[in-house]
């Protein structure tokens, strides 16, 4: 069998050269660590109090599929400064991911209704000072 001679200075080389492309093949495979991700944006205190929210489900009729309001009332006795997002569960590819609410100052006792939200939809409030509270839309009342 006659087999081409490679001189022995080309072999560290093209072993150098195959070692490097195996490391930039496998870089999608690794995980970004939490500490890189995106610091900036202020985390919720572990020992936060929970929002003192309450809330409650509607069905409704509508033209575009979104049957369900989100009544959210404000149980305590100060005014709470709102502001929060919609995790869509259907989701076009055109569209964003998620929805912004509007900020609200919900006064104590007061309701703020929220509407346009599909089963599974999970709506996120935040107020200063208080844990994130998460609500999920439910499938049927």
């Amino acid at each position: 069998m006659n087999t081409i001679p490679t001189p022995a200075s080309r072999t560290p080389s093209l072993l150098r050269r195959l070692l490097a492309c195996a490391c930039v093949a496998g870089l999608p495979f690794l995980s970004i660590p939490a500490w890189a991700a995106d610091s900036s944006a202020p985390q919720p205190r572990a020992d936060a109090p929970a929002l003192p929210l309450s809330h409650s489900f509607e069905k409704v009729e509508s033209a575009h599929g979104t049957p369900f309001v989100l009544k959210v009332k404000n149980d305590s006795k100060v005014t709470l400064q709102l502001s929060g997002h919609v995790l869509l569960s259907v989701v076009n590819h055109a569209m964003d991911k998620a929805r912004k609410l509007p900020d609200q100052s919900l006064e104590a006792g007061k309701t703020w209704t929220i509407t346009e939200l599909t089963a599974d939809d999970k709506v996120v409030l935040n107020a200063a000072g208080y844990a994130p509270l998460e609500i999920k839309v439910p499938f049927k009342l």
